[in-house]
């Protein structure tokens, strides 16, 4: 069964992978960038290389909630259902504190609220599947991560290292607490995972400033990766596998690691009431930007 997939931050990296894999088994894609050149000639790229020639692209500033809002109306001006959303886009920020045009620190904006409010936005789309599915992507970092729940803009967390792994560990709480609502208002046909890519060789986090500890360790890693030949179509394993195969239609709430495993992330910091303040804060902060078609 072809299915229609949106991929976001997929004109490089793990994202152009899992775009290309799923051409190739002859999905209808749609890739997410921010410049239009560019994923101009990725969709190009994708095309020769695959033979699929229903690949498409859409334009929009993960940072700015008001882009991922235009985006969206775009989205439904041209396609009636979504049956995959992968919110691959994600970074890790320099330890200089970025705050968005919507008063968010920049690696909330990114790796949590974006792929919240996109998710909410077409979730009216992804019900309209048979078997819609969300996969949010999160990181190794995310077990190291002490949140403080007074401080959910990270307004005192001085390096980009520690908020990009807090920000992981927030986007597992409400991958599990989007299910959970699910489950409970009786939509079984959207399931909500989480993947993890693992260690390979892609430039992530090469051009960030973290300090001279974190910068060279982001470089050694990718030394080594590329070294035990770590190969970046790794990455997009379990991306490809959540969105495509049979073996987990149904299952959801769940992380995944690189090998396609359903294991359990860290839980140290984790109780009910946490995840549900992280996910009411957030939703808050999203209320301009959401409308009553998207809230379940």
């Amino acid at each position: 069964m072809k299915k229609l997939i949106m991929i976001t931050g997929a004109t490089d990296g793990i994202g152009k992978i899992t775009a290309t894999e799923l051409a190739q088994k002859g999905h209808h894609i749609i890739i997410h960038g921010r410049n239009e050149e560019k994923a101009k000639r990725v969709v190009s790229e994708i095309k020769q290389e695959t033979g699929n020639q229903n690949v498409d692209y859409l334009i929009a500033d993960l940072f700015s909630m008001q882009a991922i809002v235009e985006m969206v109306k775009r989205f439904d001006q041209k396609y009636d259902y979504l049956d995959v959303l992968i919110n691959n886009a994600g970074a890790v920020l320099d330890d200089k504190r970025f705050v968005t045009e919507d008063g968010f620190e920049g690696t909330l904006a990114l790796n949590v609220m974006a792929p919240l409010l996109l998710t909410q936005l077409l979730l009216p789309k992804l019900r309209q599947s048979q078997d819609g599915r969300i996969i949010n992507m999160s990181s190794g970092t995310h077990r190291l991560a002490k949140p403080n729940m007074n401080d959910l803009n990270l307004e005192k967390v001085a390096s980009g290292q520690a908020r990009y792994g807090i920000a992981k560990l927030f986007v597992i709480w409400n991958t599990q607490r989007l299910a959970m609502m699910l489950q409970k208002t009786d939509i079984d046909n959207v399931t909500v995972n989480v993947s993890h890519p693992g260690a390979v060789a892609t430039n992530f986090g090469q051009n960030s400033d973290n300090g001279w500890f974190n910068d060279f360790i982001y470089k050694a890693s990718l030394k080594l990766a590329k070294l035990l030949k770590l190969d970046p179509k790794k990455g997009a394993v379990t991306n490809v596998y959540l969105a495509d195969s049979q073996d987990v239609k149904g299952i959801t709430g769940k992380f995944f690691n690189n090998k396609k495993q359903q294991i359990k992330p860290a839980t140290k910091q984790w109780t009910a009431e946490k995840e549900q303040i992280v996910w009411d804060y957030y939703m808050l902060k999203l209320k301009p930007w959401l409308n009553e078609d998207s809230l379940i």
